[in-house]
């Protein structure tokens, strides 16, 4: 069994809490979904399941091994894919696998046999022979992951893996994911900047912020931490000064803000805002052209708690 268990786990550098009190546990086979806004804690947390940290205080159990007590045991466990392009730029895809999984300590067959995997679930097959330099930022990111398995990891650790990729990779990136998890088994830590990923993707979630844990849990279970709230989007003829402060003092807003050239309220389900929205914008001679209302999502829970949209 290699469950997860990060047991209040706190981390320090100099005087800024990056962790506080952090615990959650991750069962065999789940793909588990790590939220928050830059600066949460999310790599911090990151780098201590993968050894690469140490932690001031709690613990993290891998199959109920300590990683304070077996941390080179457990780290042969983990495939690890960094945010940054961890590559050789002047070799070829072949080479840079090569030179990867000698880390691993593999060689001979057991090798070739390794590199032909990792390519074929990333999608390189018909690239292994091209230069680094020259490939798109999303072959990169589908190399990066390709090295991070070739020893068979138990447990794969992305850190936000498809920053800057063009769809095809995305997907290409999503599915090898999704079918290492489906035939390997393989438990999955997964971070992403896109809220779409995360809800398609993972099992359940946990959102961080400031190093502290807000929420946990599916995602319908964290949607129903704010099922009394709505979403209600408002495009006018033109956004008068103050519109957002107008509305924070309307009864039942919780919070406002402008997003994309439309005002974005999110509200009390049970209170009829609408009413109040137009009334107030007939009171500042602006005219409506459309208003919306969405039912609770994960970015509206997300909005709501942290204050923050997820790319903030």
């Amino acid at each position: 069994m290699y469950e997860i268990s990060i047991q209040n786990v706190t981390k320090r550098y100099d005087d800024q809490l990056a962790l506080d009190n952090v615990s959650l546990r991750i069962e065999e086979g789940e793909i588990f979904g790590l939220l928050g806004p830059n600066g949460a804690g999310k790599t911090t947390l990151i780098h201590l399941l993968c050894g690469l940290i140490g932690m001031d205080s709690g613990d993290i159990l891998i199959g109920g091994r300590s990683m304070k007590k077996s941390p080179e045991k457990l780290k042969a466990l983990i495939g690890y894919v960094p945010q940054e392009i961890v590559l050789f730029d002047t070799l070829t895809v072949k080479d840079n696998l090569e030179y990867f999984g000698r880390l691993y300590h593999l060689s001979g067959t057991r090798l070739k046999e390794k590199i032909q995997s990792a390519l074929a679930i990333t999608g390189l097959k018909d690239h292994h022979k091209q230069k680094v330099k020259k490939m798109s930022g999303g072959m990169k990111r589908r190399l990066n992951i390709a090295c991070a398995i070739l020893h068979d990891p138990k447990i794969l650790v992305l850190d936000e893996p498809t920053v800057g990729v063009d769809p095809q990779s995305r997907n290409h990136i999503l599915e090898a994911i999704r079918e290492m998890n489906r035939t390997q088994k393989m438990t999955v830590l997964y971070t992403s900047h896109y809220m779409e990923e995360a809800e398609a993707l993972c099992d359940r979630l946990m959102i961080l912020d400031l190093g502290k844990e807000l929420v946990q849990g599916t995602k319908t279970e964290i949607i129903r931490t704010v099922t009394n709230e709505s979403v209600v989007e408002i495009l006018t003829d033109y956004l008068p000064t103050g519109i957002t402060e107008a509305f924070q003092e309307v009864p039942g807003v919780k919070k406002a803000s402008v997003r994309d050239g439309k005002i974005h309220l999110i509200v009390d389900s049970s209170d009829p805002i609408v009413e109040k929205a137009v009334r107030l914008l007939d009171g500042l001679e602006v005219k409506v052209r459309n208003l919306s209302v969405d039912n609770p999502t994960l970015e509206t829970v997300f909005l709501s708690i942290t204050g923050k949209a997820l790319r903030d």
